[in-house]
């Protein structure tokens, strides 16, 4: 890992760890986590899933072509590397989709037709607690980087050291409707990006892109700006 990457990687661990007693934006850190995760590994999409109140897997944050719909596709059939990392607690890494399609073939056909080839999940644990796992897609075949894979484990375990501080310090009632109001601005993000993309004739990704820069420059939160699209309050593009 180069000095500068090595720099990012520690500046993201720093947040983290400056966030675990924090009660601001969660859904804004968790998209930074997913946002910094892809630039860091240099893979193509990133996602996060985090179990929820009632003990299922959501999806809190993606980035990345069609990243959202694979961990929604998991979700949908029940199966798939994204929710055995979480599952297990174990890292599952497919360097490439093909050969692993007899195991998990209506997931491996979708990362294939989306042009991912590689996918990496990293469990969110501390020992023996997992809330939920980090997810890594690639277009190029290949194993994960040994140095690239300690890397990525030792943020998953970062973040979910964080996560679990918060949930220690807050009483339970606060903190599970701040997970479950990281889970529902999700929901608005996604019907934001689609009002953008429809609007703007452009796909999710860039309207994406289009609110998650805007939320940035004026440093709001990214659920904020995305309601305000959708009340016509703000105009992106």
């Amino acid at each position: 890992m180069g000095a500068d990457r090595e720099r990012r990687l520690l500046q993201m661990i720093i947040a983290l760890v400056g966030s675990a007693t924090g009660s601001g934006d969660l859904s804004g850190r968790l998209q930074h986590l997913a946002d910094e995760s892809a630039a860091l590994f240099d893979v193509h999409a990133a996602g996060l899933m985090l179990f929820g109140s009632d003990h299922r897997l959501q999806i809190t944050a993606s980035v990345g072509h069609h990243s959202g719909l694979l961990e929604l596709l998991q979700l949908e059939v029940g199966d798939g590397p994204c929710l055995e990392a979480a599952r297990t607690g174990s890292v599952v890494s497919i360097p490439d989709v093909r050969v692993a399609e007899p195991r998990w073939p209506h997931f491996c056909r979708a990362a294939a037709d989306a042009g991912y080839t590689a996918v990496h999940s990293i469990p969110l644990r501390l020992r023996t607690t997992v809330i939920g796992s980090l997810n890594l897609f690639g277009e190029s075949a290949g194993a994960f980087d040994e140095d690239d894979l300690v890397a990525a484990r030792a943020l998953a375990d970062i973040a979910a050291i964080s996560l679990l501080q918060q949930r220690s310090i807050d009483d339970a009632v606060t903190t599970q409707g701040q997970l479950q109001a990281a889970l529902d601005s999700r929901t608005v993000i996604e019907q934001a990006k689609g009002w953008i993309a429809n609007r703007n004739g452009v796909d999710t990704a860039t309207a994406f892109s289009l609110l998650r820069d805007h939320a940035r420059r004026n440093q709001l939160p990214l659920a904020e700006v995305a309601l305000a699209v959708l009340a016509g309050r703000t105009t992106l593009g």
